[in-house]
């Protein structure tokens, strides 16, 4: 019950910490509507709230959480660059491949953001994800591809950040 409830202020703040930002105005009205709107979310949602297991609540994981973003935005951009220069250039190699990639977080929240972490990034596509496995369309995959060189090359960068914040 103690987590769930933290699960539920969680979401009741992120909500109206939302809401502020959309409405930009602290008035008394609007803040009102918004704590009854967050209110409204927390409650409506309570069944599902158990996605929200894996969340670590520690003032180190939002300082993993942030080196998260940093770490996402970079391998976008390394990851559209390689794109660009593959469009551009058709001589380049490309040997697409389906290959799996093992995680070891073990939340649905965590495993959820890094399938899609990996979809977000140009030449990678989360096809499945079953357990603690993540079958990924790979546009480059190398010729001696392996579970553990798939993992390290695709999944291992996100995986370090989201585990500072994810189980």
């Amino acid at each position: 019950m103690f987590n769930n409830l933290h699960h539920h202020l969680f979401l009741f703040g992120t909500m109206l910490l939302l809401w502020l930002l959309l409405s930009a105005s602290v008035s008394p009205e609007e803040l009102v509507t918004g704590l009854v709107s967050a209110a409204l979310v927390s409650m409506l949602s309570a069944p599902y709230i158990d996605i929200f297991n894996g969340l670590r609540y520690t003032p180190m994981a939002l300082i993993s959480m942030i080196g998260y973003l940093g770490y996402f935005f970079y391998a976008l951009i390394i990851a559209n660059f390689d794109m660009a220069r593959r469009v551009l250039s058709p001589s380049l190699p490309i040997s697409p491949e389906l290959v799996e990639v093992e995680t070891s977080l073990t939340s649905k929240l965590g495993q959820m953001l890094l399938a899609n972490s990996i979809t977000l990034t140009p030449g990678t596509l989360s096809v499945e994800l079953r357990h603690n496995k993540i079958l990924v369309h790979w546009i480059a995959a190398p010729d001696d591809v392996d579970l553990a060189s798939a993992t390290r090359d695709i999944a291992a960068g996100f995986e370090k950040h989201i585990s500072g914040f994810l189980k």
